[in-house]
């Protein structure tokens, strides 16, 4: 499975919603408020096996389906090149 359904599975799984666009803002559409997104950030540290640092828990990195793909792929090739 990609990052990209893995990621939109978990999403309708656990909080219920599945009328989303890959761009919709998770906060500002209601999706998933704060403590969802710390459920987030433990799937993506397990399901992805990446260390997010405080700092870049931020709507730019986590706030739609697309910019956590996108997130998640840079961090998994910064892995890698490590």
């Amino acid at each position: 499975m990609s990052t990209r359904d893995t990621l939109r599975t978990f999403i309708i799984d656990t909080f219920f919603v599945d009328d989303f666009a890959d761009d919709d803002s998770f906060l500002r559409k209601g999706l998933i408020d704060s403590t969802g997104m710390m459920e987030l950030v433990a799937f993506i540290e397990t399901e992805f096996h990446i260390k997010l640092d405080d700092k870049e828990l931020v709507p730019e990195n986590l706030d739609s389906l697309s910019r956590v793909v996108a997130f998640v792929d840079r961090k998994q090739s910064l892995a890698k090149a490590s």
